[in-house]
Formats: C-alpha cells, sequence, structure tokens
C-alpha cells in the first residue's frame, strides 16, 4: 500500500501551470515538524514536495499562500530525468489526492501580516501559554499548547 497523509505549512506560495494538453498543476512545498526532538533537544523539519492536478491545483493556487496550514493526502511517487549537465536526476514527490486547508480565511488573513519562521533564522520563540486555574506547568500537559481546543460535538459521531 502507498499511502502518505501529513500536515504542515506551505513554504511558499503555489504557482499554476500547465501540460502541453492543458491540464492544470501546481507543485509545492509543505514544511513538517518531526514528533521528536534531536539529541540538542530541538524539533527538526522535513521539507515535503507535493503535485497537485486539475480543479484541486486551481483551488490551492486561488486560496493558499506562503505559511497556509494544508493537510494532504495522497502517494509517494518517484521519477527520474537527466539534467542540462547530462547528471540523472532522482525525484520523489507526494501525489496529493486530496488537499484541505486547515486555515480558515480569518486566519491566513492574520498570518500574512506577522513575520513568518520561514523567512529568517532567528525566528521568535513559539508562544507559551501561562498556567490558569493554579495549575504549574508540571502538573498540566496542555499548559504550552498555547490555543484553545474546540471539538464538534459532530466530529466525535
Amino acid at each position: 500500500m502507498n499511502r502518505v497523509c501529513l500536515v504542515g505549512r506551505l513554504t511558499a506560495k503555489p504557482e499554476l501551470r500547465y501540460t502541453g494538453s492543458n491540464t492544470p498543476y501546481a507543485r509545492f512545498t509543505v514544511a513538517v515538524n518531526r514528533t521528536f526532538s534531536n539529541a540538542q533537544g530541538e524539533r527538526e523539519t522535513d521539507f515535503i514536495n507535493v503535485v497537485v492536478w486539475r480543479r484541486q491545483a486551481e483551488n490551492v493556487c486561488n486560496y493558499l499562500d506562503k505559511g497556509s496550514q494544508v493537510s494532504v493526502e495522497g502517494r509517494i511517487q518517484t521519477g527520474s530525468y537527466t539534467d542540462k549537465d547530462g547528471n540523472k536526476r532522482y525525484t520523489t514527490d507526494v501525489a496529493a489526492d486530496s488537499v484541505q486547508f486547515l486555515d480558515t480565511r480569518k486566519q491566513a488573513e492574520a498570518r500574512r501580516n506577522e513575520p513568518s519562521p520561514y523567512d529568517y533564522q532567528d525566528a521568535p520563540a513559539p508562544y507559551e501559554a501561562a498556567p490558569t486555574n493554579n495549575v504549574s506547568v508540571d502538573e498540566d500537559p496542555f499548559a504550552d499548547f498555547g490555543d484553545n481546543v474546540s471539538i464538534d460535538d459532530n466530529f466525535l459521531d
């Protein structure tokens, strides 16, 4: 089975292109944080290339921008080509079957006015929420989460 599920943020605005037979497609890269820390205690990020086709490609280009959070489902696709110097190059992409937009339009517009951690090396530290209800950070596993969690009752059915 060849199946991939990713959640991450776009590293640049996708650009719409067309094949010789006028089929729309877009390529973009998703920055996906690893779930574990390295030896220095830092989380590393993988940059995954994605290709999306047809109407979804048009929607991605019309509604997403650098920093947009997305969920991508698809399959790994490999290929190769010969570059201009005659060297054989290999490619690995996720061919997306589905791209879900995880930001609301309001969140995306607000983010456009903020600095992006992908723009420079000295990105600001992540937001840390203050403990609430007299519970110490050591006792509350969600104290540094930073956002409220809201789950729609229909999601639980």
